[in-house]
């Protein structure tokens, strides 16, 4: 950033610090609370997000009635702001907020802004596509990572079988994987310090779905021989996506380490899916089939998996 466009860029800040101060007295809001959050989300690239962004979630933990200003202060400003820098440390600031677990954070849903189309409007495309494509693909993961924990939280597979529930658990956690894995710095020039900061923030969500898939497959494979062929056939489905995925994982970690971010050195296994778990599921489903054809049994509508047979 030049040295005219950082000054222009703290004119704006201070400017948003004064709106901020004047907007909180009418409305009887705390001046620091906003004007920190303001602070957490300056155009300053240089200054990174971590310290300003603890005294906005301590505002948040000593009360979490700040929650609600906290997202409409936040939303006004993500919605106004033609800069990539802004848009990342917005973005961080709520990533931060949905891992520190405060009471009714889960019940944020999807993200009340929209940056699925985000351009930085103060430099030549040329130079700021791939920090735009970083917001955007930072934006699509905490949006849909939002809605997911809503629908967890509202239960609304809770009248299905445990095992259905299991399965869908699992393939709404391999679609967050999916998007996580996308998450990264494409040039040269995002080697910057406040990239590296979201890049962390990214790896460790990385790790916590993984782990969480993990366990998941675990459960599911300790009920394999107890499986219809709607679950069976599901599973399977999972888990050879699970192997797509672990070779994914595998790539986007070796690439992070050698772009430099710090959070991709700290040690993870990486499980690999053993061959004899596909094989044993399709000589279940295979099982199943011969049953039913024997029989004549019906099975459950596979509809309710979300898949087809």
């Amino acid at each position: 950033m030049s040295m005219l466009r950082r000054a222009a860029a703290g004119i704006e800040d201070v400017k948003c610090l004064v709106v901020a101060y004047f907007s909180a007295r009418v409305s009887h809001r705390n001046h620091d609370f906003v004007a920190a959050i303001v602070k957490a989300t300056s155009h300053d690239e240089r200054t990174v997000v971590r310290r300003n962004a603890e005294i906005v979630l301590e505002w948040i933990r000593d009360s979490p009635n700040n929650l609600y200003h906290f997202v409409r202060a936040l939303s006004k400003r993500m919605e106004k702001t033609r800069s990539w820098v802004v848009a990342i440390k917005g973005l961080m600031l709520v990533h931060k907020l949905v891992r520190c677990r405060v009471p009714g954070v889960k019940k944020m849903g999807r993200l009340p802004f929209d940056l699925s189309r985000f351009s930085d409007g103060h430099s030549r495309l040329s130079k700021t596509c791939c920090f735009n494509l970083f917001v955007r693909r930072y934006y699509a993961f905490l949006d849909e990572r939002g809605a997911i924990w809503v629908e967890d939280e509202n239960g609304n597979a809770e009248d299905s079988p445990l095992m259905v529930q299991q399965l869908l658990k699992l393939r709404k956690r391999q679609l967050l994987l999916d998007m996580l894995l996308k998450i990264r710095p494409r040039a040269d020039n995002m080697k910057v310090p406040l990239i590296f900061e979201a890049m962390d923030c990214v790896v460790v969500e990385v790790f916590d779905v993984y782990s969480s898939i993990r366990s998941e497959i675990a459960k599911v494979l300790l009920e394999v021989h107890s499986l219809g062929k709607p679950e069976a056939a599901t599973a399977l489905e999972i888990l050879r996506k699970a192997k797509r995925q672990v070779e994914k994982l595998s790539r986007f970690l070796e690439f992070c380490k050698e772009y430099g971010v710090s959070k991709a050195n700290e040690a993870v296994t990486v499980f690999e899916i053993p061959a004899e778990y596909v094989k044993e599921l399709e000589r279940r489903i295979d099982e199943v089939s011969e049953a039913i054809a024997e029989h004549g049994e019906t099975t459950e509508t596979f509809t309710q998996i979300g898949g087809s047979p």
